[in-house]
């Protein structure tokens, strides 16, 4: 085929971008309809209430930690902060101590806020205590061996490592499964993923942390957009299972439809 304006090469990205923009007018349809999303549920979403329990009823405090690899511009680090506004708000609630140690101090402001009005949300601002929320080192393993020198003190009952984790990632969760702590860990770090899947009760893989995030906080332009990604998995999953049926069945390549 000669060049023109429309290249029949490039006719599967076009209808992925179709897809992704109906589907995301979809659910914003909906969402100004007033109808309410149901999103997939996740273990990890779903264990956040039963780990602070067991905090409140073993009297120890919770450890929650955005890691050292991030910062405030890292969506990763503000899809845990809306996390953190849950964990908060259900530890107050409990009367449950939260401790947050940090590699930067702009995000120990942004946590002291976020802690501060989950404090008041629960209608227990006198549980909100900013010397649990600190500054510790910007070194990587100065920030490993502080947390770890708290996980060891403290002994935590529930332990969060959600965030941009790097060479951290193996120490904390480690020594937080050594001190019998529920871990509830998650980052969009494919290397760290592994340790946290193995040394971690739960794990949010991926982009299942930015979705968690919209969960707990209700946000329906969080939800809309984790509802219309899911459907998207859907119509992809179907498309692959269909290639393949046709060259396994009848031996015929869907790509080639789209070849010059």
């Amino acid at each position: 085929m000669e060049e023109g304006w429309f290249q029949t090469a490039r006719t599967p990205e076009l209808a992925g971008i179709i897809l992704a923009v109906l589907s995301l007018a979809l659910a914003a349809y909906f969402v100004r309809r007033g109808k309410k999303l149901t999103l997939r549920s996740l273990p990890a979403v779903d264990a956040i209430g039963d780990a602070l329990g067991r905090s409140t009823e073993l009297g120890t405090p919770v450890l929650y930690s955005t890691g050292w690899g991030g910062d405030m511009g890292r969506p990763t680090t503000m899809a845990s902060m809306a996390i953190l506004a849950d964990v908060a708000r259900r530890a107050a609630e409990h009367n449950c101590r939260l401790l947050f140690p940090s590699h930067d101090p702009l995000i120990v402001s942004v946590a002291q806020e976020t802690v501060s009005q989950a404090a008041t949300t629960a209608g227990r601002p006198d549980w909100y205590r900013a010397d649990d929320i600190t500054f510790v080192s910007q070194s990587q393993f100065g920030y490993a061996a502080a947390v770890d020198g708290l996980l060891v003190r403290e002994r935590p009952g529930a332990v969060f490592l959600l965030g941009t984790f790097e060479g951290e990632a193996l120490i904390l969760a480690e020594t937080a499964h050594q001190t019998g702590a529920v871990t509830i860990a998650g980052t969009d770090s494919t290397i760290q993923l592994s340790f946290f899947l193995v040394a971690c009760d739960y794990t949010l893989i991926g982009e299942e942390l930015f979705a968690a995030s919209g969960i707990v906080a209700r946000d329906p332009a969080v939800a809309s957009a984790v509802w219309s990604q899911d459907w998207l998995k859907y119509i992809v999953l179907a498309a692959l299972i269909l290639g393949a049926t046709l060259v396994a069945a009848l031996g015929i390549n869907p790509s080639q439809w789209f070849a010059r």
